[in-house]
C-alpha cells in the first residue's frame, strides 16, 4: 500500500495581522543577514554566487517574494 500525498491542496487566505508581518520581516531580515555572512565556498555549496547572494541580501524588507508566504 502505499501513500497518496496530494501536493495542489488549496492554500487558505488569512486575514491581514500586523503582528504576523512583523513576525515574518524579522524572520526574512534575520535569513538575508546570514546569507550576507556566508563566505564563497558555503555560497557555492546552496549553489548561489556571492552577486546573487549580495542582491538577495540587500533587497528590502517589503520585497519578499510570493512562494515565500
Amino acid at each position: 500500500m502505499s501513500a497518496v500525498i496530494c501536493t495542489n491542496a488549496p492554500t487558505v487566505k488569512r486575514a491581514f495581522s500586523p503582528l504576523a508581518w512583523l513576525v515574518h520581516a524579522w524572520e526574512v531580515h534575520r535569513e538575508r543577514h546570514a546569507l550576507a555572512n556566508l563566505d564563497a565556498i558555503r555560497l557555492k555549496d546552496i549553489g548561489l554566487t556571492p552577486d546573487a547572494a549580495y542582491r538577495e541580501a540587500n533587497r528590502p524588507i517589503w520585497d519578499i517574494p510570493a512562494h515565500w508566504n
